[in-house]
């Protein structure tokens, strides 16, 4: 009796297991995620999800989910590129410094100039130094923009490669190579109201490594964008 008993016990753990590991992890993680939605549960959102939504759901459904796609990770080619942009940003500040400087010295050569000839030798000299100044300012802001806009990229791919990997701070994250999975997970959602409408969840997982230790970083699946379909 107590051997059938078993048997049964170990068939249970089986199915169980089976059935765990069929699971599909974006199934979980929405079923969790709107589960805090129903009980109110802002922190438990916000160890799921980037940003949260708050939806109004009376029931919900998923209709469509993409491929897995598997990219590498970005980070590192992200890094370089700011501190490129970087190191250029500081060498067209000096550039546009003294190119100011000049500007301002041919200006004062103008106020001070006494005769006619001089006056017109002098504007001739800051009219040419402004169009520089012009063109060497302009590039300046560019390149400015560029870097700021690669400093916001590499910050935000940072911020997600550390809340899927969940590891608290590692200083050496922006060195981590590896996997980036992703997928597209449709959901259509009846509100209390009966109304229907669908969103779109945007989830991805960072697995990676640090090839100077050896390490893995096996993250976890997290919801990096939801968005509303109209």
């Amino acid at each position: 009796m107590k051997k059938r008993i078993l048997s049964m016990l170990g068939i249970f753990l089986v199915l169980a297991l089976i059935q765990s590991c069929g699971s599909s992890p974006e199934k979980d993680l929405l079923s969790r995620y709107f589960h805090a939605l129903s009980m109110n549960d802002v922190s438990t959102l916000s160890t799921m999800a980037i940003n949260p939504v708050t939806i109004d759901v009376k029931n919900w459904k998923i209709t469509e989910v993409t491929e897995e796609e598997v990219i590498p990770a970005k980070l590192p080619e992200l890094d370089k590129k700011e501190k490129e942009l970087k190191k250029k940003v500081e060498d067209s500040v000096s550039k546009t410094l003294d190119s100011r400087d000049k500007l301002d010295e041919a200006k004062f050569e103008l106020d001070n100039a006494r005769t006619r000839a001089a006056k017109r030798e002098a504007q001739k000299k800051v009219d040419e130094l402004q169009k520089k100044y012009d063109k060497i300012y302009e590039n300046h802001k560019e390149l400015q923009k560029k870097y700021n806009e690669a400093k916001a990229k590499a910050s935000r791919e940072e911020e997600i490669s550390s809340f899927s990997i969940g590891a608290g701070e590692i200083p050496t994250i922006r060195d981590l190579t590896g996997d980036i999975h992703k997928k597209q997970v449709t959901i259509q959602v009846t509100n209390k109201e009966g109304e229907v409408q669908n969103y779109k969840f945007f989830l991805r997982r960072y697995i990676l490594q640090n090839e100077a230790t050896n390490k893995d970083y096996r993250g976890r699946w997290i919801i990096v964008k939801i968005k509303k379909v109209e």
